[in-house]
């Protein structure tokens, strides 16, 4: 059964959508920039800065659905400057095990929804509960 969330700790999404996506076997998170967490405003134009907010936000809700970033299969990274996506890398790194990277598709996207310059959405299997 698929269903449709929102994460509690962020504010409703100010777009037709959900946070979060949930079927029998994925969750798929919307594109997330630190305009749609309570907390990233101060953050905004700091490259480095934005990147961890968002990623800690997309942990946290995968940890709400049971699972973590090792259960991330495809991330999509769009930037507003491309020239950018060392110190971007230098921080997305942190986050997963070395060698073992989800598929990453990473564009440029000069104008980002809430004048950010970082916007990543997530794949990632679910865990399914034990019997």
């Amino acid at each position: 059964m698929t269903t449709f969330n929102n994460d509690p700790t962020m504010p409703t999404p100010s777009f037709p959508g959900s946070h979060m996506v949930i079927d029998d076997r994925y969750v798929f998170i919307s594109g997330m920039t630190v305009s749609d967490l309570s907390n990233g405003h101060a953050a905004k134009g700091d490259v480095k800065e934005e990147t961890r907010l968002v990623m800690r936000a997309i942990s946290r809700m995968l940890e709400m659905e049971g699972g973590g970033l090792a259960d991330v299969l495809r991330v999509d990274v769009h930037l507003t400057d491309l020239n950018t996506i060392s110190d971007m890398d230098s921080v997305y790194a942190e986050f997963f095990e070395p060698g073992r990277y989800p598929a990453r598709t990473c564009t440029e996207s000069p104008n980002i929804c809430g004048g950010c310059h970082v916007e990543i959405t997530v794949m990632a299997t679910r865990q399914l509960p034990e019997d």
